[in-house]
């Protein structure tokens, strides 16, 4: 099944107007010139470890110790990862890096 024209632009405006809203509300709900609440300010500080703990749950998941590599792949770019994380500090270094040592191992040692 083929969209018309019109159901193209319809889907690419909502596409726009979606990633348009999220990108001002913020700032239409917390101006510069008021003080943030103190409940935005704990997310803020809560939600990216809880965010990264959920990607670790959901890595892991499907992990068995008991068949094929026995998760060795898995725990090692885990170990690599945090790793990389406490010697550097940046998430996206310690992601990244992490990513690209599993797909090594996967590829060539495992």
């Amino acid at each position: 099944m083929r969209m018309t024209f019109a159901q193209r632009m319809i889907t690419i405006a909502m596409v726009v107007l979606g990633t348009v809203l999220t990108r001002f509300i913020p700032f239409w709900f917390f101006p510069a010139d008021k003080p943030t609440p103190k409940y935005i300010q704990y997310l803020g500080k809560t939600l990216p470890s809880a965010a990264f703990g959920l990607l670790v749950i959901y890595c892991l998941k499907n992990v068995s110790v008991f068949t094929g590599s026995h998760g060795a792949p898995e725990f090692l770019a885990v170990a690599a990862v945090a790793g990389l994380h406490l010697w550097k500090r940046q998430m996206l270094l310690s992601v990244a890096g992490g990513t690209v040592f599993y797909m090594l191992l996967v590829q060539f040692v495992f």
